[in-house]
């Protein structure tokens, strides 16, 4: 699936020369996160977001650092600090250095550019026109359709068996043949060993992503003696 097929369109955009006042009721009405910055042909040159509202000399919450700390940051810092949390327009205020991303990135790239980068939005754009954007909202609807159905066929016990044990198997952390699988009228019961307790978590997620599980049951201990568990 690539970014085109879920990307938000048209999007919401605000002029460099608005003022901050103009794009907080623009994102207000429109119950947007965030502003793409556009020029008048359409090229992405800025963006904008909630979080670029917070440190603001009206809410009394602007970045207030030690006079030593100043010193090592150099004017610069300092001057930015201040013109961000005192600025009225919004390319005194709006980040320039976008991350964005092309229609045809991979929801796999789109991720990768949130976590990496630590942000919400990404803008889609198509020859430096912005043509679209991606929200983290944007992709639930797409993990919810991805995500498995349950099906009404009865479900068959040793093929849910063989794919649980398939599953955990293949996994680093699945401990290799320590854990065990028993299965009756689709309730997995999970036995056997671990030695940590974030293995149960991920076994039991395992074996509830099987196709026809109805319940997991968690019989496993834990050994804190994981040498011995290795040579029983």
């Amino acid at each position: 699936m690539q970014a085109e097929s879920i990307m938000t369109k048209p999007v919401i955009t605000t002029d460099a020369n608005a003022t901050i006042a103009q794009a907080i009721e623009l994102m207000l009405s429109n119950k947007v996160s965030c502003l793409p910055v556009a020029d008048s042909d359409g090229t992405l040159i800025g963006i904008v977001s909630k979080s670029d509202f917070l440190r603001r000399e009206e809410l009394g919450t602007q970045r207030v650092r030690p006079r030593w700390l100043e010193f090592d940051l150099g004017p610069g810092t300092v001057a930015e600090d201040y013109a961000r949390s005192n600025g009225r327009i919004i390319h005194e205020v709006m980040t320039t250095a976008v991350i964005s991303a092309s229609p045809g990135a991979s929801i796999a790239q789109i991720v990768n550019l949130m976590m990496q980068h630590r942000i919400n939005n990404v803008p889609i754009v198509d020859r430096a026109r912005v043509v679209g954007i991606i929200t983290r909202t944007d992709l639930l609807p797409v993990l919810i359709r991805a995500m498995p159905k349950q099906g009404t066929t009865p479900p068959d016990d040793d093929l849910i068996r063989k794919a649980v044990l398939a599953e955990l198997q293949g996994q680093s952390w699945g401990g290799g043949d320590l854990i065990d699988v028993r299965v009756s009228d689709g309730v997995v019961e999970l036995t056997g060993a671990i030695v940590d307790e974030r293995q149960r978590k991920a076994a039991i997620v395992a074996a509830e992503n099987v196709a026809g599980v109805g319940q997991v049951k968690d019989s496993l201990f834990l050994r804190t003696d994981p040498l011995s568990v290795m040579v029983s």
